[in-house]
């Protein structure tokens, strides 16, 4: 797959700083002393370690396309997120305690990927998803695809209807472009990631939605870069490297590097950058860890 070169230069600059930004404070994301299975607010614990286990599996999955400096710290960050679920201890713990939720799921897929198992949470899952009242939940249809994306990867669950699962999506709809809002962009875009499982299964984006998204991506980074929101220009810019005919705009990318700090930080927003060093972990870190999505992607489907 041929990219631009200055989208390659971009792509492998601001991945191996984002990376190093996490890799340099993931102790800044550690769970609190004494957590559990139980704990309160998911969203706000889980899902931001989650993140960094996603970033740091798919730095893994693709090895050749960062130096063995990179890989190491990738590796060194998924395995002190294992160490924070304690070696997936509470991810069965919490699935156990509340059979109805996904997230356990989708974040032990991150470690799944990369041969992190526990023996005792790949039997609960499997059996969770023959459950009646497990696939019953009502989950918004990307949300649907999230989860029968993490069974893809874990090797768990069952078959699923793909084609059936794409059409439910908002996307499938061909909806007039100027009705999106910022939510909408966001599913969107998980909506591709999760079909294509992150770039690695670029055909699994059915055609006409595909056609759709690459015409409209142009002009939906131009309207977020506008207002500078750069969390969200960044999921549309790993959107765009995921599609089976990858958009990359050289502008794009090279505006996105060059507000990168130094040390790797990447602003979600056009607020300044403030606060202590924990403060600005926890606002920026998502957008940092999109950033050594986008950028690894890029560089894998280039090689």
């Amino acid at each position: 797959m041929t990219l631009p070169a200055p989208v390659v230069t971009a792509a492998r600059s601001m991945a191996d700083r984002a990376l190093t930004w996490l890799h340099t404070h993931r102790a800044l994301g550690a769970f609190p002393p004494g957590a559990t299975g139980g704990l309160a607010g998911p969203d706000s614990v889980c899902q931001p370690l989650g993140e960094t286990a996603l970033a740091a599996s798919l730095v893994l999955r693709s090895p050749g396309v960062l130096g063995p400096a990179r890989r190491e710290a990738a590796r060194e960050l998924l395995e002190f997120a294992w160490a924070q679920f304690r070696d997936g201890d509470l991810l069965y713990a919490r699935q156990l305690r509340h059979p109805l939720v996904t997230d356990p799921l989708e974040i032990y897929a991150h470690f799944a990927r990369c041969g992190l198992r526990h023996t005792d949470l790949d039997r609960l899952l499997a059996h969770r998803a023959g459950l009646r009242s497990a696939r019953g939940v009502e989950l918004l249809p990307n949300r649907r695809l999230a989860v029968a994306n993490a069974h893809r990867v874990a090797g768990l669950g069952p078959d699923e209807d793909w084609a059936g699962l794409a059409r439910a999506t908002w996307l499938a709809a061909a909806p007039e472009p100027w009705a999106i809002d910022w939510f909408t962009a966001y599913v969107l875009t998980h909506t591709v990631f999760h079909l294509t499982d992150w770039g690695g299964l670029p055909h699994g984006l059915p055609p006409d939605l595909a056609r759709y998204v690459r015409t409209w991506l142009p002009v939906w980074i131009d309207v977020w870069r506008e207002v500078r929101a750069w969390d969200l220009v960044a999921e549309l810019m790993l959107t765009g490297v995921c599609l089976d005919e990858p958009y990359c705009s050289p502008a794009d990318w090279e505006t996105v590097a060059a507000l990168q700090n130094d040390d790797g930080l990447v602003p979600r927003d056009g607020e300044p950058v403030a606060g202590d060093a924990r403060r600005r972990f926890e606002d920026h870190r998502h957008t940092v860890a999109v950033t050594v999505i986008a950028g690894v992607v890029a560089l894998a489907r280039a090689a």
